[in-house]
């Protein structure tokens, strides 16, 4: 958890999940509510993450091990330079994907060990975790089909490696329960939107 007064939510799914749209829309209703909302993505949200995120998935082939330490550095920078600030004045961040996607992503789908990027993930972000992880749920060929196209490196993978990617996703929310929500992205936005209200409701962190 955070440990300050501020509240961190991240969103985690696969790619083409529809995870931007339920973070504009959390967004908004937190703000409606009267909160201060940082919204924010990983990898970027700083102009070191700008770039960093340029190099990974739009350069030349990074190795898997490579990527593994960029996205820590981006998540360490990140961390102290937008998340721990922003938490500390009482503002709501809420970040398009954390450091459960490295988990994933390298962990599983890379194949370089979960608990071990997980312990490298926990390392750069000094073990902050968020409030609430919404899993935003959509098979492997849902999350194709909707992206249209190859748009970085991770994208242009096979089906294979996002459904290892989405069962990763799954099994960490199952194994923590009381932090996660999974919601069925094959689902409207806006019903979606309202169950991820609702638990932070039934949680405490947003006034009913």
């Amino acid at each position: 958890m955070t440990g300050h007064d501020g509240l961190f939510i991240a969103f985690e799914g696969g790619d083409g999940a529809g995870k931007s749209t339920q973070v504009r829309l959390l967004a908004q209703a937190l703000r409606e509510r009267g909160r201060t909302v940082a919204v924010t993505r990983q990898p970027g949200g700083t102009e070191l993450g700008a770039a960093i995120r340029d190099l990974v998935l739009h350069g030349d082939h990074v190795s898997p091990r490579a990527e593994a330490l960029l996205f820590a550095a981006d998540k360490a920078h990140h961390v102290d330079e937008l998340v721990r600030p922003a938490l500390e004045r009482g503002e709501v961040v809420i970040t398009d994907r954390y450091t459960d996607s490295s988990v994933a992503y390298q962990g599983a789908g890379r194949d370089l060990g979960a608990a071990e990027v997980h312990d490298l993930q926990m390392w750069a972000v000094d073990a902050l975790v968020p409030d609430l992880t919404v899993v935003v749920d959509v098979p492997a060929a849902e999350g194709r089909r909707r992206r249209g196209g190859t748009h970085d490196r991770l994208e242009s993978e096979a089906d294979a490696f996002h459904e290892a990617i989405r069962q990763h996703f799954l099994a960490m929310a199952a194994g923590h329960p009381e932090r996660y929500l999974v919601v069925d992205g094959t689902e409207p936005p806006d019903r979606l939107h309202d169950r991820a209200l609702d638990r932070l409701e039934e949680m405490g962190l947003v006034p009913r």
